[in-house]
């Protein structure tokens, strides 16, 4: 089977392109590359559907940097000849790093742009202006530059990718996207690349696409249960609060993990409770500036921090970035509207979609999400190419439905996919309950909302303001931490501590290993009995005067018989 596998070097690529795609490490495509980047080089419009952590940026990456090669050789005229919508500043980052990663060897010949920041549009004019070969970008964004005229793209326009599809219109950028398509040319090759089909997918094809290739490669969107082991555990808001802390201050959850809930408070309730407990963790929230973010998730990489927790942003019913959706129901607006405490979103923020998280071991769903594609895409996270993962979801007596619709469609493709029952005694851990509520009780309201204030500001700084000084000085960045505790509820240092006695029988062989560790090499090396006797018996043998003491005291006693 192996030797039927579709290799990069038999596909005709470029030597500088095959030159980086071995400086990466793949020896050999995967399946959505395999498929899609020989349709591509010929020519076909491209509708793929590939679950998350399969490839697919490369998938497009590969064909779009060959065409552009290809042309230089015999048109030397600099233009514009690729454009990349992606949903979300993060993923237009992520895009840009790929695409430089595949130009390393013909970085002066394939130009790339990420217009999706906050800066000006004036200030991205300059870069615009030189033309480069590749531009990526939100949809919103290049409209903007359209509409200013800092960019012309109905002459030279070859190739348009749409990333992450099924976001684009779930983020609001349905007329931006048929605005834009009136300064495209009238042929131009299209891919449109997403890891579930919705209507609003259906809708883009119809729109971008002209007699497309259609791939749907796996049956499931989610790895099987031989690499993603699915949990849920019931349990109400209380216990989903103890049942995290004794998860991670027990490290019984072990590795890098991503911790979603429902909205920005939330998360910022969860941080403050886990500082109660010497628990650090990072808090991704829409509000922060983009460098912070992606300083964040980069940091997260690079194995900075073990715990982020998230929020996703589909699930606040923002009425400005999805009006489409404000009929769904208005107890699901009410929550958000009460949660969000009504300050400004960035609308092009997700971080459960398209976000590159690496080696996350664990996703833990501390508020289960809203739709079955939600739940993909956060579930998605972990379990990437062909690392393990593990999924476990917080399910509360309101949130029986949606289980029960996540189930049905993950059991539609193969029955042992689904969510099984996480197997956890509860009453085992009642004794760490009344630590937990004494936490909650410090988390107030006003707590929260100093907090979320309080990063805001600290990241503003260290984003605006010490920006050139960063950028003169790379490591003091790298120092630069985002899980520091903000302090704005009442600390309580003895919860930082777990009693022994609290610790379940069942779990004081597994839990703090290290710590039995340090235990067990202070026994080895005090021995048995009292240490003054050992002390007064080291002492004894190893005294180079005690012959000296003998001797003298026999003297001793000749003199006295002699006087």
């Amino acid at each position: 089977m192996a030797t039927e596998r579709l290799l990069f070097h038999e596909m005709g690529l470029d030597d500088r392109l095959l030159k980086a795609v071995a400086d990466l490490g793949w020896s050999q495509p995967t399946l959505i590359q395999e498929k899609a980047i020989p349709l591509a080089l010929e020519g076909k419009d491209l509708l793929a559907r590939a679950r998350t952590g399969s490839g697919k940026t490369a998938a497009y990456a590969v064909p779009v940097i060959q065409r552009i090669l290809a042309s230089k050789q015999s048109v030397r005229e600099q233009e514009v000849r690729a454009l990349i919508l992606v949903p979300t500043k993060e993923l237009g980052q992520q895009v840009q790093t790929m695409m430089r990663q595949l130009t390393a060897f013909c970085s002066r010949d394939v130009r790339v742009a990420d217009i999706t920041g906050k800066a000006d549009l004036s200030a991205q004019r300059p870069i615009l202006m030189e033309k480069p070969d590749v531009i990526v970008g939100t949809p919103s964004r290049v409209l903007a530059h359209l509409t200013a005229q800092n960019l012309v793209l109905h002459s030279s326009l070859e190739t348009l990718v749409v990333d992450e599809a099924d976001l684009l219109f779930s983020f609001g950028f349905e007329d931006d996207l048929k605005s834009l398509l009136c300064h495209l040319p009238k042929i131009y090759q299209s891919f449109l690349m997403s890891a579930t089909f919705t209507e609003d997918v259906q809708a883009l094809k119809a729109l971008l696409l002209h007699n497309p290739v259609i791939l749907k490669l796996q049956g499931s969107q989610l790895p099987d249960s031989s690499q993603l082991q699915q949990y849920s555990i019931k349990c109400e808001e209380e216990d989903k609060f103890l049942l995290v802390y004794t998860l991670l201050k027990l490290r019984l959850v072990q590795g890098k993990t991503l911790v979603f809930v429902g909205a920005v408070d939330r998360s910022y309730r969860l941080k403050l409770f886990m500082e109660q407990f010497g628990i650090p963790a990072c808090v991704l929230n829409s509000e922060l500036p983009v460098q912070s973010r992606c300083h964040i998730i980069t940091q997260f990489n690079q194995g900075f921090y073990d715990y982020i927790i998230a929020t996703d942003e589909l699930s606040l019913a923002d009425p400005t970035a999805a009006p489409e959706t404000a009929g769904k129901g208005k107890k699901k607006k009410k929550r958000s509207t009460e949660r969000g405490g009504g300050r400004t979103k960035d609308k092009e923020f997700g971080v459960s979609r398209g976000v590159d998280f690496q080696n996350v071991a664990n996703v833990i769903n501390f508020d289960f999400p809203l739709t079955v594609e939600s739940y993909i895409h956060r579930v998605g996270r972990t379990a990437r190419a062909d690392n393990p993962g593990t999924a476990l979801s917080f399910i509360s007596h309101t949130e029986l439905s949606l289980l029960s619709e996540v189930q049905e469609a993950l059991t539609g493709d193969k029955a042992d996919s689904g969510l099984k029952p996480y197997e956890f005694k509860m009453e085992e851990i009642e004794g760490f309950r009344y630590r937990c509520r004494d936490a909650m009780r410090s988390v107030t309201k006003q707590a929260v909302k100093e907090a979320r204030l309080k990063e805001i500001k600290q990241e503003l700084l260290n984003s605006e303001k010490l920006k050139t000084y960063f950028e003169d000085n790379p490591r003091d960045l790298q120092l630069l931490r985002h899980d520091k505790d903000l302090h704005p509820a009442v600390i309580k240092p003895h919860l930082r501590n777990v009693p022994e006695y609290l610790i379940p029988e069942t779990l004081k062989g597994a839990v703090n290993p290290l710590s039995n560790r340090r235990k067990k090499k202070k026994l080895k090396s005090t021995p048995e009995g009292v240490v003054k006797s050992s002390f007064k018996k080291n002492i004894q043998v190893k005294n180079p005067l005690k012959s000296f003491r003998y001797s003298g005291g026999r003297n001793r006693t000749g003199k006295a018989g002699q006087s």
